[in-house]
């Protein structure tokens, strides 16, 4: 009997499921047992084409209709993905592995929130009229053509919405590649939009790894490249869209501050170190990894942290009461392994956790080091896994210059009572996507993205506008021109 995670075909092209198992077979495995629960086909040259001519020829008539039909698309299929909320979370949890307790409050509702946004957007993407005495100027926000989406394995369905909703209301068509990692959640996207009423052609799907990904990046019919991903696999594709002048959106890594302050509320800081390292099992690239915490209750915070860790619910991520899933693959959790070893062989202070979970599937867990310096590995590099780093420091000057010694730049925050400082901080620390007295809030109307080497550009919010469309500026001469002979 096939597995209710396995879909009708490995690509969705204008408007359709496609096959073509010519194409490398990619096994889906679910991170909760090991077991194989689906296969999908990567693409090939034939399919990579199929998708981009469709994407190419859809695009004019589509950025011909008024934003406000083009947004009442958007909103529809929002509305779809709200009314199959437990389904599209429970797909999401075959996917990535991830507690459904979470991936029904924060995937698919995520993605409807991004929807709905930017088709209530669509409407009102206006120009400008700018007066010069007898004559004028007027600017019209185009569509970039036909652009390509290169998403993740964390959050599947919320990157296809992120990156599909802001390039769709502009009036753009776009090709997505999901992760390897995670195939299935972004076709039951496009099938929703198309379900919708998209027209066909506007938003597909097509699977595979880096050469496919590849292949669309450098293919000249492209206008522009969003991809989600590490620092490494961003400065390639940046420099293959650059290559042919291609607009382009990077979201990749980060190293995130998060400093406590010793007036801060230790539960309330406690709880975004919880969130900043261990929602999602720590999978999310604006964690705040690196913890700084006031050396007047470094203890009392380190006591409640292990507290609190403790109370983790690890096991079945399809029972609502459990809190803590496993890692999205095998080869992921053995790299999170490697950097637990890292941190006891340089000397970090083991708090809690730091091994794998006796169980099924690739669980490890909830870890926190302390005692943790600057120049250790796990303070440096981007782990992507439970592992929290704890971090003293003495004064505010020092830990601000101790924050920025890194080379990302994506979120930062700050725990305290004293609001002149919050805000002062803040405005000293090099990130784009910041927080006082909370950590990792991510709603549609706010700008999202980073600094440094976590990218360039910004996800969500009017921001995202920008970065897929073009102004076009129109002089207007009412009188006579002159020239010089």
């Amino acid at each position: 009997m096939t597995h209710p995670a396995q879909p009708k075909a490995s690509h969705f092209i204008n408007g359709a499921y496609v096959e073509d198992t010519a194409g490398t077979p990619i096994p889906v495995i679910y991170a909760a047992t090991g077991d194989q629960i689906a296969t999908v086909h990567a693409a090939t040259p034939a399919i990579v084409e199929q998708a981009l001519a469709s994407g190419k020829a859809a695009q004019k008539a589509w950025a011909k209709m008024s934003g406000t039909e083009r947004g009442r698309i958007l909103r529809r299929a929002a509305d779809i993905i709200r009314a199959r909320n437990h389904e599209l979370s429970v797909l999401e949890t075959y996917d990535t592995g991830k507690p459904l307790q979470e991936t029904l409050v924060a995937d698919a509702t995520s993605g409807a929130d991004a929807l709905e946004y930017f088709g209530g957007l669509a409407g009102s993407l206006t120009g400008e009229h700018i007066p010069l005495g007898e004559d004028w100027v007027y600017t019209m926000r185009e569509a970039l053509g036909l652009c390509v989406g290169i998403g993740a394995w964390n959050y599947p369905t919320q990157i296809a919405c992120w990156k599909g909703a802001p390039a769709l209301a502009c009036g753009n068509s776009m090709v997505f590649k999901p992760s390897e990692a995670t195939p299935l959640c972004a076709l039951k996207v496009a099938e929703i939009l198309h379900e919708a009423g998209l027209p066909a052609g506007v938003f597909n799907v097509v699977q595979g790894m880096g050469e496919v990904g590849a292949a669309l990046v450098t293919d000249p019919r492209v206008d522009k490249v969003s991809l989600t991903g590490s620092v490494p696999t961003g400065k390639k594709v940046y420099a293959a869209a650059a290559a042919d002048m291609k607009h382009v959106t990077m979201e990749l890594g980060g190293k995130s501050p998060m400093i406590v302050f010793d007036d801060a509320d230790i539960d309330n800081a406690v709880g975004g170190a919880i969130n900043g390292n261990f929602y999602s099992s720590g999978q999310v690239c604006s964690n705040g990894t690196r913890v700084f915490v006031q050396k007047g209750i470094k203890e009392k915070f380190l006591a409640r942290l292990a507290e609190r860790t403790g109370n983790a619910v690890i096991g079945d991520p399809m029972d609502e009461a459990t809190s803590f899933g496993p890692m999205v693959n095998e080869n992921q959790m053995n790299i999170v392994l490697g950097y637990i070893e890292k941190g006891k062989a340089e000397g970090a202070r083991l708090i809690c956790g730091g091994a794998r979970c006796d169980m099924q599937g690739w669980y490890l867990q909830p870890t926190v080091f302390a005692d943790v310096t600057d120049g250790m590995t796990i303070a440096r590099e981007e782990i992507f896994g439970p592992v929290m780093s704890v971090l003293d420091f003495d004064s505010e000057e020092e830990v601000v210059a101790r924050a920025n010694d890194t080379e990302f730049g994506l979120s930062a925050g700050v725990f305290t009572k004293d609001f002149t400082r919050a805000h002062r901080v803040i405005g000293n620390l090099e990130a784009g996507s910041c927080f006082i007295n909370s950590y990792n809030d991510a709603p549609v109307e706010a700008p999202f993205g980073g600094v440094k080497a976590s990218g360039v550009g910004r996800e969500n919010s009017k921001e995202a506008i920008k970065h897929f469309s073009q102004v076009k500026s129109v002089y207007v001469r009412m009188g006579d021109v002159e020239a010089a002979f």
